[in-house]
């Protein structure tokens, strides 16, 4: 029987991918402001979400043909390669976003938040593990009202490794003090999926415009545990807690 529902933070309660992407798109066009639109950029960061900031940033480079204006960068942010530079600059910028109460509270989903305090009424216990740092994940829980509403929260600090590998899920199960079997999680990614399922978790994916491909293709689950209509969800996620 499903004593806990966990859920992810990034990409599944607040639409992380959107502003990331966004501040890739905004961090290139600063570079080339004649040469490239936002819209191009987001729809190629789609191919590479939930990838390492690393390979992201250079996949994005390279498509873009960023490294000449980025390496002149480098000397103002203290890095060595333009990878890190294009890195540097998108970050300040999703920083200014993720400050702004307004911003987090306009990309939250609805669908999951709804689902969230559902969980909070009919489940023992509710869960989070994001790979965000502590810091952030406070911010974005005062902002939605959300810092109480946990039984226990992890985030990148506590864990040695980061999705896909299963640490953070076993960690939240032991501090809930339940088995990997008797835990429900919610995942947007087939990163954050395979790692609840390593851990030994049932799990139920709640797709967006950035992971719908990749959940579909990875062959991580039945199709039937991927969820594209946010108004299915709640009926979803309640009969899988019914057949536990």
């Amino acid at each position: 029987m499903i004593q806990a529902i966990i859920f992810d933070l990034d990409g599944t309660l607040v639409q992380t991918e959107k502003l990331k992407a966004l501040s890739y798109a905004r961090a290139a066009v600063q570079l080339c402001p004649y040469h490239l639109q936002e819209n191009d950029v987001i729809e190629a960061f789609k191919d590479v979400v939930g990838l390492s900031r690393r390979t992201v940033a250079m996949a994005l480079v390279d498509r873009f043909d960023l490294a000449e204006k980025a390496l002149s960068k480098m000397a103002e942010f203290g890095v060595g390669t333009a990878w890190q530079a294009y890195v540097q600059l998108r970050l300040n910028l999703y920083e200014e976003m993720l400050a702004d109460p307004d911003v987090i509270c306009r990309y939250q989903w609805p669908h999951n938040m709804t689902l969230l305090q559902t969980a909070r009424r009919v489940c023992p216990y509710v869960g989070l593990a994001t790979m965000s740092y502590c810091v952030q994940v406070q911010r974005v829980l005062r902002i939605l009202e959300l810092d109480t509403t946990f039984d226990f929260v992890a985030s990148r600090d506590d864990v040695e490794h980061g999705k896909p590998d299963p640490e953070i899920y076993h960690l939240v199960a032991d501090e809930l003090g339940v088995t990997p079997a008797e835990c429900l999680v919610i995942e947007d990614s087939p990163t954050g999926v395979q790692a609840a399922l390593a851990a030994g978790m049932t799990v139920l994916a709640v797709s967006t415009p950035f992971t719908r491909k990749r959940l579909h293709g990875s062959g991580l689950l039945p199709e039937a545990r991927i969820v594209d209509e946010p108004e299915r969800v709640a009926a979803v996620a309640a009969e899988i807690v019914r057949l536990s």
